[in-house]
């Protein structure tokens, strides 16, 4: 049975809080006692085993709770504080984030809301796992799913070639941790790595970005500019997003490859490239090569050897050993001792729909982890969208299944509804490129 100590609470300038707690909580069979002043609420912490002490806070609120919080320390059973003041500054606010503090009047759902963080826990948790990832420079490859298990020897197989890589897989899968692993363990480890999303530049200033441009070549090109191409010379070119070019550019990507020489825009003079190139896509090039936009023989310039990375939600229990690979990460960035995750929120996490995949979660435990008020990860610090998702669309038949189409749409709309249709902010809580989101959208008929 929960006990609580309410301090402070009978008086008039407490706005009647200690009768309005009997009401909210006294039926589920917490049993309150009430202190009226700092002595007796002295005396009464030594009688017994209390779980929550919920005190009203004076005039000199910092003051007092900085009292609350060194007496509390020593009590038995240690029980946890919900201060309540009135009016409380931002700076207060701050200091007690951990603990909950109340402004008066207290609402009910403010309450029982901070008496959930307070509350002795007793939901089931899982301790999370060890891991022991593959580093790749500043990066990590995660997983020991079969899937990715493969991924990993097919890695040690290229790396120790030149031979030109395409890894396909959908947004946030991590397609580039993927050529950051080629690269460090191929022959040109000691020349740089140059990345370059296709997606995320303009048309129109895509061939300068790679090829570079010399003084003059168009209004603007006031000097020489070098590009990609040359940047990563002795080294790897990773181009992500590689579909998401013209004809005509890929026709000047080809050439690259086969010829190992480039032209700068506006210039005349050959200029050989020693480069390893890396491609990626999230589409499925054989389908644009039908459709006609793309090249084939560009296609098997690039694709040599081939890398597929699986969805997030083919990888299995991954998804625990990510989860405490990023809670690790980032509890250590943020001074936090997470060391289990609940039941229910591991459950959500498992029957989320991870249209971003990797990415995705990693923004989800980076979330969460901020917010997290004690040692275990729990539903209530995840996403609002993860608390509300269910298994079935409204115009379907109850309990229906639904085909991963439709829960990616699903759960695209729920996130834009989130964001007030705010396109950027949508694709970055799902990870991916806004221009990979508005894809989606048109081919989902959002």
């Amino acid at each position: 049975m929960l006990r609580m100590l309410a301090v402070g609470a009978e008086g008039s300038g407490s706005g009647g809080l200690l009768h309005s707690i009997r009401q909210w909580v006294g039926e589920g069979g917490a049993e309150i006692e009430a202190a009226a002043d700092l002595p007796r609420a002295v005396r009464q912490l030594g009688t017994g085993r209390w779980h929550v002490v919920v005190a009203v806070l004076g005039e000199h609120a910092d003051d007092d709770l900085a009292w609350w919080v060194d007496t509390l320390r020593g009590v038995t059973a240690a029980p946890r504080l919900i201060a309540v003041a009135h009016s409380p500054s931002m700076g207060l606010v701050l200091r007690a984030e951990k603990l909950g503090v109340l402004s008066l009047p207290v609402r009910r759902e403010d309450f029982l809301r901070a008496l959930r963080r307070a509350r002795p826990i007793t939901e089931a948790a899982v301790t999370l796992p060890a891991v022991e990832p593959h580093a790749v420079g500043p990066y990590a490859l995660v997983g020991q799913s079969a899937a990715m298990l493969d991924v990993y020897k097919l890695i040690a197989r290229v790396a120790p070639s030149t031979a030109t890589v395409l890894v396909q897989g959908e947004s946030g899968t991590g397609k580039e941790v993927v050529a950051r692993a080629v690269h460090v363990n191929g022959p040109v480890s000691s020349g740089a790595f140059v990345a370059v999303n296709c997606a995320a530049i303009p048309e129109n200033l895509l061939e300068s970005e790679l090829f570079g441009h010399e003084k003059g070549a168009f209004t603007g090109a006031v000097m020489r500019k070098v590009g990609r191409f040359e940047q990563a010379g002795g080294g790897t070119l990773f181009l992500d997003e590689i579909a998401d070019m013209s004809l005509a550019l890929q026709a000047k990507i080809l050439r690259a490859v086969q010829e190992r020489e480039i032209e700068r825009v506006g210039g005349t003079d050959t200029i050989p490239v020693d480069v390893r190139l890396i491609a990626a896509t999230n589409r499925d090039l054989k389908e644009a090569i039908k459709q006609g936009r793309f090249r084939e023989d560009l296609y098997y310039r690039l694709a040599v050897v081939q890398i597929r990375l699986p969805r997030l939600g083919e990888r299995g229990d991954d998804l625990l050993l990510l989860t405490a690979y990023f809670v690790r990460q980032f509890a250590e960035r943020y001074g936090k001792q997470i060391h289990a995750i609940s039941d229910r929120a591991l459950e959500l996490l498992r029957n989320h729909a991870w249209v971003g995949n990797v990415r995705e979660l990693r923004n989800v435990i980076e979330r969460a982890v901020i917010v997290a008020t004690d040692d275990v990860l729990r539903a209530e610090h995840l996403p609002e969208e993860f608390r509300g998702e269910e298994a079935t669309l409204p115009d379907r038949p109850e309990g229906a299944l639904l085909t991963l189409a439709e829960v990616e749409a699903r759960h695209i709309t729920r996130v834009l509804t989130h964001t007030n249709g705010q396109i950027g902010a949508a694709a970055e809580i799902l990870g991916i490129h806004r221009n990979t989101l508005t894809r989606k959208m048109k081919e989902y008929g959002l």
